[in-house]
């Protein structure tokens, strides 16, 4: 059992039955009165944040949560196929569990995913990643009616504003938290 004074960015609470993640954190002492932990959570399965204030050396429950490097290797119907990249296991992740990352991650990727108690809970990807655009509109010289962009498929099938000049084959660094395009990428 671990204190309040222990909560830090990232850290998985066991709170009332339910895995929360710690998003920000802040430990307060105010002038007057007992210190305090400010924190944001979110719940692992269902994503809500909330607001949560626990007192300075007030117990909380630390679930155990290991996060490990994994590879996707292909998709089975609604579920995905992790390798684990040190010793090879094979893992099934659930598709809900999956979620949005499902538009940024192409064949033998690497990805981090957060296992409780044999469980996958979610999958954290980089910040960005580069893919291919398969198909977009040919942008017209002096067409800016629709606000300088136009939509892309991506690779992954995923669709994304990008600029005007941007091309079919189109190598482009994407945004995985927002979805949004970043840049094209020189190879």
């Amino acid at each position: 059992m671990a204190t309040s004074n222990d909560i830090k960015n990232g850290t998985v609470l066991n709170l009332d039955g339910q895995l929360w993640s710690v998003l920000e954190f802040q430990h307060v002492k105010p002038g007057k009165g007992g210190a305090f932990v400010r924190t944001k959570l979110r719940n692992v399965v269902s994503g809500k944040a909330v607001d949560r204030t626990f007192n300075a050396g007030a117990k909380v429950d630390m679930a155990n949560v290991d996060r490990r490097d994994y590879q996707y290797l292909y998709q089975d119907g609604e579920d995905f196929i992790f390798m684990d990249t040190a010793d090879y296991d094979q893992i099934m992740v659930p598709g809900g569990v999956v979620g949005n990352a499902t538009n940024f991650m192409l064949e033998n990727q690497n990805v981090n995913i957060a296992v409780h108690e044999g469980t996958p809970l979610y999958i954290e990807l980089p910040p960005s990643v580069t893919l291919q655009i398969t198909y977009t509109e040919p942008g017209l010289q002096g067409d800016r009616s629709s606000g300088g962009t136009k939509s892309a498929t991506l690779e992954t099938g995923y669709q994304i504003g990008v600029p005007l000049f941007v091309d079919n084959g189109t190598k482009v660094k994407v945004d995985t938290r927002t979805g949004e395009y970043l840049g094209r990428v020189n190879e």
